[in-house]
């Protein structure tokens, strides 16, 4: 079982952000199965009242993706960590399709997430999976696309030297 202080060393986030608990299962390059226990001490719960209704409580769809993406992203780049996002590559997310959401998530709920790699070109791999809570179906993600970019590249204000100059700003009377 691969915990908290592995995962770290793999991905940049941090809490209240990563949304991964521990995996059970890694084959490089291949899949991993990762562990989301959901709890009520959890930030987005927060504001909620003592007269909350029970659907209230459902842990948030966009939240339940970007764990089941964490889980991705830590395959992605297992075999070659860089959780620094200031230098060396990034890890970026192009798109995800094929999103199904088959069932709320509620606090006491232990997310399983699995990505297999379908496909890698370059700098791109191609993901997809699903979550289950208890064995049933809670996502299915039918494509995930990451590519890598070198941070350099991605900061603001900063042109590369294939970049063309930027163009002079209009003259005003």
């Amino acid at each position: 079982m691969i915990g908290q202080s592995e995962i770290r060393k793999v991905l940049p986030h941090r809490f209240p952000m990563l949304l991964l608990d521990r995996v059970t299962e890694v084959v490089p390059g291949q899949r991993v199965t990762a562990v989301k226990a959901v709890t009520c001490n959890e930030p987005w719960y927060q504001g909620l009242g003592p007269d909350a209704a029970p659907e209230d409580y459902a842990y948030p769809r966009v939240l339940l993706l970007e764990s089941w993406c964490q889980s991705a992203g830590l395959l992605a780049t297992w075999e070659s960590p860089d959780p620094d996002v200031l230098e060396g590559q990034v890890m970026l997310f192009g798109s995800v399709s094929g999103v199904e959401y088959h069932r709320p998530v509620l606090p006491g709920d232990v997310l399983e997430h699995r990505a297999s790699i379908t496909r890698v070109v370059d700098d791109t791999v191609i993901i997809e999976g699903g979550s289950t809570v208890a064995g049933e179906p809670a996502l299915t993600v039918g494509l995930a696309v990451l590519a890598f970019r070198p941070a350099g590249e991605l900061r603001p204000g900063e042109l590369r030297p294939e970049d063309p100059a930027p163009a002079p700003a209009p003259a005003t009377a």
